[in-house]
C-alpha cells in the first residue's frame, strides 16, 4: 500500500473551500491536525476529512468575513 502524500496550506485550503488565512487561523488555534516538516505546514488529506466528519471544523469563532 502507498503511503498518503502530504499536501500543502494552500492545497488544504483549496480542498475545504477556504481562505489560507482561515487555515492560518485554525493553526494558530491549535485547531487543525497538523505537521510541521522544516519550516512549511503539512497536511494528510485524510486527517482532514475525519476533523471536518467529527465537527471540529464548525467552530463559530474562526468564521471570518471571508468564509460567508
Amino acid at each position: 500500500m502507498k503511503p498518503e502524500a502530504w499536501v500543502s496550506l494552500s492545497e488544504i485550503a483549496e480542498h475545504l473551500q477556504v481562505s489560507t488565512d482561515t487555515v492560518h487561523r485554525w493553526i494558530r488555534a491549535k485547531k487543525i491536525p497538523v505537521h510541521r516538516v522544516g519550516r512549511f505546514w503539512r497536511f494528510q488529506v485524510s486527517e482532514i476529512d475525519e476533523w471536518v466528519r467529527a465537527g471540529k471544523a464548525a467552530g463559530k469563532a474562526e468564521a471570518g468575513p471571508e468564509d460567508k
